[in-house]
């Protein structure tokens, strides 16, 4: 097998590679350790072990910016987050999030090459598909097969969503037989959509292990895709049918746990909101096998990880849980005015006297962010500027999704690396909030009003049983949240909730840039961002400024260079 690094960024596991015999001599030729021959491979056993591979390039195996959690790509670019921490360390992304970053940069190859590895991966197991051994099954090969090409799918999409076309290679094509050759000049949008067709059709509702994908959760994601091209009529028969009908890789029925928080622990992963999880796990040898791509972004010094506080919440993230007297969110924008901005400790000292918000706020806030005197998991209450390395270039929050528990430690928490900021809880890349509320978005565009307002409010509904408490079972802030109890008054409202909600419900999880993008609205949006986060944090953010260019990050020039720009076309502006 070819090593596809070389001409579209894909470097193949050692693991999977072939050994081709070809001297009379044959008992001169030795596979290299750890290599394997095409016949082992071509086997049940060693196109299921091919596929794992696949499966295991999902997080990125070690490579923070090429995994589907997205946190820069999605959460920093949209405005959920900053960089924060110092201006100098781990720089490379201060230009990423000032919209300033160019072709150049090794951080824009890091998703091209984490997925083309991917890609490569699955590519491997549907060539060694048509060298399957006398043991393969036709319905071990269609399974098999189906899941290949889900997995293809999803690296296809997550390059769609961020470079726009780039070259699409099937497992037919090979070094001299056309690799070379292949251009970004066509829609990858087909080639997602026939992969996941083929996968609904052939995967079963309920897998033989837990975390494989199902045909549920390849609707879902073929869903997700016609939504980002607003093919509406066509999303909303998948939808409906998902969440009607649709099971988990375990057969539970789709729906929300009851506890908003508890969707980020590792004491329920693979619950009934999971749709298309990464299936992380502690303690196996190697953090890659965790969640490879947070160990920077805990709070900073006596915190959890004690590192290194580098996804910092944004000003006007934590102002969007701001909500009226009647328990609904600001989706007018006016968040981020003097009146309703979220009280913080910005520029005090941990011992300084501070007084924690007062007014009235959606309780999933607490759920998302670390803020000062509120519980910290079960840290105790965050202690505010102790715990934040840089607060004029960061801001005074730390996030809480995904970090790990004390009573986790050792559990779902992997210190055998230089942090102990790597945890073993799956990672949901759809989980069925979200698959609600795109719901409701695809209802709101074809008309229906009211349906896409159940839905809207069946994810309140689960907020509103989530308060946080502190340690004497007290609420441990003002929260106030309410249904949209009044029918909404037009379209253009409704799509303003919608999409409002899907703001607060999957903050800090990677969605908000693409989501800002597909609507048309990023310009608007980031505006407003820049001009409120960045009058506060000068260093960081002052003078940023979004273009439309930066839909899309520019294709790496270094393979540019390696097949030529006539080849591989770069995006406009770049």
């Amino acid at each position: 097998m070819k090593n596809y690094k070389l001409k579209v960024g894909a470097l193949l596991s050692s693991a999977l590679m072939m050994v081709a015999v070809s001297c009379s001599d044959e008992f001169l030729e030795v596979p290299a350790t750890g290599q394997l021959a095409e016949a082992q491979l071509t086997t049940l056993a060693g196109l299921e072990a091919s596929l794992i591979a696949a499966y295991s390039q999902v997080n990125g195996r070690g490579n923070r910016l090429a995994s589907p959690s997205n946190w820069v790509w999605g959460s920093i670019r949209g405005g959920d987050a900053n960089k924060g921490t110092d201006p100098g360390d781990f720089s490379t992304i201060n230009p990423i999030q000032r919209f300033e970053t160019n072709a150049a940069s090794g951080d824009v190859g890091s998703k091209w090459n984490g997925a083309y590895e991917g890609i490569a991966r699955a590519n491997n197991v549907l060539r060694l598909m048509m060298s399957k051994a006398g043991d393969v099954t036709p319905a071990d090969e269609a399974r098999i097969s189906a899941q290949a090409r889900f997995l293809r799918a999803h690296y296809y999409f997550e390059l769609k969503r961020d470079y726009g076309n780039t070259p699409y290679v099937d497992e037919t094509v090979d070094y001299g037989s056309g690799l070379e050759e292949v251009s970004n000049t066509q829609d990858l949008y087909p080639f997602i959509e026939a992969d996941l067709q083929f996968a609904i059709s052939n995967l079963p509702a309920v897998p033989s292990q837990v975390g494989r994908i199902n045909s549920w959760g390849a609707k879902a994601l073929l869903g997700k895709v016609y939504l980002y091209q607003k093919k509406y009529p066509e999303a909303k028969t998948l939808f409906d049918d998902v969440i009607a009908n649709g099971v988990t890789s375990k057969g539970d029925k789709y729906g929300l746990i009851d506890n908003y928080g508890d969707v980020f622990r590792g004491a329920f992963d693979n619950t009934q909101e999971s749709v298309w999880v990464y299936q992380a796990a502690a303690g196996t040898g190697s953090v890659n096998n965790a969640n490879p791509e947070f160990d920077l972004n805990y709070p900073y010094n006596g915190g959890p990880a004690g590192c290194c506080g580098f996804f910092q919440p944004s000003f006007s993230f934590v102002n969007s849980f701001r909500t009226d007297a009647t328990g609904l969110p600001y989706v007018d924008g006016s968040f981020n005015a003097s009146a309703n901005r979220v009280k913080n400790d910005m520029g005090l000292a941990s011992d300084a006297a501070f007084t924690t918000d007062q007014g009235n706020l959606d309780p999933r806030l607490d759920h998302t962010v670390g803020r000062r005197d509120i519980p910290y998991l079960d840290w105790g209450n965050h202690p505010g500027a102790a715990w934040i390395r840089n607060q004029p270039n960061g801001g005074p929050y730390a996030p809480k999704k995904y970090i790990y528990q004390k009573a986790e430690i050792g559990s779902f928490q992997d210190g055998s690396s230089w942090t102990a900021g790597y945890t073993g809880m799956n990672f949901n890349m759809i989980r069925f909030a979200d698959v609600l509320l795109m719901a409701a978005e695809v209802e709101v565009e074809v008309g229906s009003l009211e349906t896409a307002r159940g839905y809207v409010n069946r994810v309140r509904t689960r907020a509103m049983n989530s308060i946080l408490k502190d340690e004497t079972g007290t609420a441990a802030a003002n929260y106030k949240i309410s249904l949209y109890n009044t029918p909404w008054s037009s379209q253009t409202a409704a799509r303003d909730a919608v999409r409002f909600e899907r703001k607060l419900e999957l903050g800090m999880e990677g969605h908000r840039f693409y989501d800002l993008v597909r609507w048309d609205i990023v310009q608007a949006e980031l505006d407003a961002y820049f001009a409120h986060d960045g009058a506060i944090l000068i260093a960081a953010l002052g003078g940023a400024k979004f273009t439309d260019k930066y839909k899309f990050v520019p294709i790496p020039q270094d393979q540019i260079d390696l097949v030529g720009p006539d080849i591989l076309i770069q995006n406009p502006g770049f």
